[in-house]
């Protein structure tokens, strides 16, 4: 290919080439040639920035949003986990508070009471509450009727035998007879540790007088 050069302006065009025609045919060719070699430049530095965005490409999508998605996964799971375990723990301990109440108030109490509360791990966590009180009391009611009958307490409250009844000894536990052997210091301090019960005294032995 031959080069654009004057000498082959000259050679083209022979005598009717003139000085003007050249220099007008050097500057149209400039004029082209020159913003194709700027244009030529800049896609060859683009070219070369090629394989640097490819590889940040290539990262980007290898990393995919960057782990936040994965991140925010990872921390609602754990949240949601948490929420849970709180809600299992307030519920277990709603269901332990009804089930002690319930257990007292068929007499199983004391040392009892926590052989009883220990031993109904799974009727208690099947129970259902409706608000503090246990909707369902079948499970528990078996137990106290069978498994845990030895458990309940038979203590009972006996009156007094109207035909012995008590010494009438009042909160100092001084009975009359002991009373009559009383000095006068040990008088003198029943009466102001117990005013009622040396006033009856008083007069119980009066009477034997």
């Amino acid at each position: 290919m031959a080069k654009f050069t004057r000498a082959e302006i000259r050679n083209i065009l022979g005598d009717a080439c003139t000085e003007e025609i050249e220099n007008r045919l050097v500057a149209l060719h400039l004029g082209v040639v020159d913003p194709l070699k700027d244009d030529l430049t800049k896609y060859k530095a683009d070219a070369e920035k090629l394989p640097g965005v490819q590889k940040e490409l290539d990262d980007l999508k290898a990393a995919g949003d960057g782990g936040y998605k994965e991140k925010y996964e990872k921390e609602h799971s754990a949240f949601e986990a948490y929420k849970s375990d709180v809600t299992k723990k307030e519920s277990k301990a709603a269901k332990e508070k009804a089930v002690r109440a319930y257990f007292e108030s068929k007499n199983i109490t004391g040392a009892n009471l926590d052989l009883a509360m220990r031993g109904c791990g799974e009727e208690m966590a099947a129970l259902e509450l409706d608000g503090e009180k246990i909707k369902d009391t079948k499970a528990l009611d078996a137990l106290v009727d069978g498994t845990y009958k030895g458990l309940v307490s038979t203590t009972q409250t006996h009156g007094a035998n109207p035909a012995n009844p008590p010494a009438n000894t009042g909160g100092s536990g001084v009975t009359a007879e002991a009373f009559k052997k009383m000095g006068y210091a040990d008088r003198l301090k029943l009466k102001k540790e117990s005013p009622e019960q040396y006033s009856e005294l008083t007069k119980t032995n009066n009477k034997g007088d």
